[in-house]
């Protein structure tokens, strides 16, 4: 049974990222994922509803709110997410599963209908908001992960690098992506993520509250950076 985990959000500057790179190495493995030091990029497409229901919830402070985004990693469709991400206050839950290439165009060409058909639960509350709420691709979101995990409270922390947007299309797979960044250098993202709790050794080291928290919203940032972009 999936649970709800903390998730504490902080934006950092290049400096503290150097500084805390180089303890967290000492102590904590770079996840899977990573194809080098620098970590792996990750390019997220979005949705929302014709009236931007999600975008709104975020900007409003909605204590409950979700988000349906497709995932993929290193520009490779070798692996393909379908992901939903529900929020109660600090608290995230993330579910997902798998598509194919094939199901993934679909999608973008509003060929529902086979969602209605597989196994998983979230198949279907897709297919049930792409319906009933009109819900669209909004805006594809990339940045560069470096995530470091360790198995004691199932810790997960990364540093989001290199935010931005796609300019000139809703296509994860499409050709000549223009990219616009939407913070300033150097200004970056610290997420921490665990279950029951964080161990003292790791909140010692990272120094949480030397950081200020705040509420991050990577889809938001883009969406409205976008919207101002587009002049819409």
């Amino acid at each position: 049974m999936k649970k709800f985990r903390h998730e504490l959000k902080y934006y950092i500057t290049i400096h503290d990222y150097h500084l805390l790179r180089r303890k967290l190495a000492l102590i904590l493995k770079q996840d899977n994922n990573s194809i080098d030091q620098q970590g792996y990029l990750i390019s997220s497409l979005y949705f929302d509803n014709v009236y931007d229901h999600d975008l709104f919830q975020k900007n409003n402070g909605i204590f409950r709110r979700k988000k349906f985004r497709i995932r993929i990693y290193n520009h490779s469709d070798e692996v393909i997410k379908l992901e939903k991400k529900s929020r109660q206050g600090e608290y995230i839950l993330k579910t997902s599963a798998s598509i194919t290439k094939d199901e993934y165009e679909k999608i973008l060409n509003y060929d529902y209908l086979f969602l209605k058909e597989k196994d998983k639960p979230i198949y279907k509350e897709f297919y049930h908001y792409l319906n009933s709420e009109t819900m669209r691709p909004r805006v594809i979101v990339n940045y560069v992960r470096e995530a470091y995990v360790s198995p004691i409270g199932n810790v997960r922390i990364t540093f989001d690098k290199e935010l931005s947007f796609v300019t000139n299309s809703i296509d994860l797979f499409g050709d000549y992506h223009v990219s616009e960044e939407v913070l300033e250098f150097p200004k970056m993202v610290l997420e921490v993520k665990y279950d029951e709790f964080l161990p003292d050794y790791i909140r010692q080291l990272i120094q949480l509250d030397s950081h200020q928290r705040s509420a991050i919203s990577k889809y938001v940032l883009c969406r409205m950076a976008a919207i101002q972009y587009h002049g819409l």
